[in-house]
């Protein structure tokens, strides 16, 4: 059997992009569907970063997302750079001029979207699979889904697709009209969840001879902690010990022995592959994607869930002009307005990696260079400033 049905906006993935999207535009007046083809615990459970932009902060207390955020995220001033047994604290705040970031796993985002989704705002299908995308040229494309044992066709003015790179919309966009860019690091992150407090007051950023590694944390009671690994790691050959002694290594000090990351019991492991990918352009005909559907970046800048705030916060905007004046020119621009910014996070993000990892073939010569480019940004306010205000967030506007 079979249904139909007709909305301005349809989109696929009920991740923080979609989600957000749709807060937006319920909040501009403009109808959409939201299709997640998996159940809503799923999607409440998906672990991923939580380092939010000041930018993406504004734009979730904006549109009323922000409560449970003001009171359990971690506001964060710095972050602390590790390199050569020495410890350098990078002011951001006094850097951008009071812009800070703030430490909010992505998992909770999605449960206060999809909380105030449910009580007061569109529909938001979950176990809605979405079989094809057609019609993107047309002015009524239509996405073809599975729901609760039927199909069912919804017709739309636009399909947004926040359904990350492997999903439906982006495959939906013909080969001959766009194009990928791509970068393979060759190294990967052992990510670990430990139940211990933070060893530091801010994210600490280690760069040493053994690899990177990344202190950070999800709560006041619990540590995400991450180790550069060899491509290809199986976290069973990581028992808590080992990690425990690589994190404490990579992060050592000279002349300060107490500073050692506090050992408590690892709860989850997993490793995370390194890669960079850009797909432009952004829109064909009435198919627009956002978020891992349009771009993908390494965790080393915190900059995935930012730049998909970013993206969706232009659509919307574009989307309410023309609802409110009907012209297409902020809609038309939306492709090379989020680019700008995509390749800028891009930049970022590799400049961060490559300075902080040790490549599996890196020769001293290159280690050196590592060095001199963090004495620079500790020396140098104006290099100190430009990581600041990358990593703390360019505005939105």
């Amino acid at each position: 059997m079979t249904g139909s049905r007709h909305t301005t906006v349809g989109i696929i993935g009920a991740g923080p992009a979609g989600l957000l999207l749709a807060r937006l535009l319920h909040r501009s007046g403009i109808d959409c569907v939201v299709l997640e083809h998996r159940d809503r615990a799923y999607a409440e459970r998906r672990q991923r970063a939580g380092i939010l932009e000041q930018g993406t902060v504004d734009v979730l207390r904006a549109c009323g997302a922000g409560e449970r955020m003001d009171r359990e995220g971690l506001v964060h001033d710095g972050i602390e750079l590790r390199f050569d047994r020495r410890a350098h604290r990078l002011d951001l705040s006094a850097l951008t001029g009071g812009r800070r970031v703030t430490v909010y796993a992505q998992t909770e985002i999605v449960k206060d979207l999809i909380a105030l989704q449910l009580r007061s705002g569109p529909p938001l299908l979950f176990g809605a699979q979405a079989l094809a995308v057609t019609d993107a040229d047309t002015h009524t494309p239509r996405i073809r889904y599975a729901h609760k044992g039927r199909q069912h066709t919804l017709t739309c003015d636009y399909v947004i697709g926040c359904d990350g790179f492997h999903g439906i919309t982006r495959s939906a966009v013909p080969e001959h009209a766009r194009r990928t860019y791509e970068r393979r690091y060759p190294y990967s992150w052992l990510g670990v969840l430990a139940h211990v407090p933070p060893s530091s007051d801010e994210l600490v950023y280690a760069h040493s001879a053994r690899g990177f590694a990344l202190f950070s944390m999800r709560t006041p009671t619990i540590s995400r902690l991450y180790l550069q690994v060899p491509n290809g790691t199986d976290p069973a050959d990581w028992p808590d010990d080992r990690i425990w002694d690589e994190l404490e290594a990579r992060a050592a000090l000279d002349g300060a022995p107490d500073r050692k990351p506090a050992r408590g019991p690892l709860t989850a492991k997993a490793v995370l592959p390194m890669r960079s990918s850009v797909t432009e352009p952004m829109r064909y005909g009435r198919i627009l994607l956002a978020g891992d559907a349009a771009h993908i970046v390494p965790p080393t800048g915190a900059k995935g869930l930012n730049l998909a705030v970013a993206d969706v916060t232009v659509l919307a905007r574009a989307l309410a002009h023309l609802h409110h004046t009907g012209s297409t020119d902020l809609l038309d621009a939306y492709s090379a307005t989020c680019l700008r910014r995509v390749w800028r996070a891009e930049h970022f993000s590799y400049v961060m990696t490559t300075t902080l990892h040790t490549a599996p073939d890196q020769s001293p010569f290159e280690t050196r260079l590592q060095i001199s480019q963090l004495d620079r940004i500790a020396a140098s306010r104006h290099a100190a400033a430009e990581l600041a205000e990358n990593y703390a967030g360019l505005p939105l506007d």
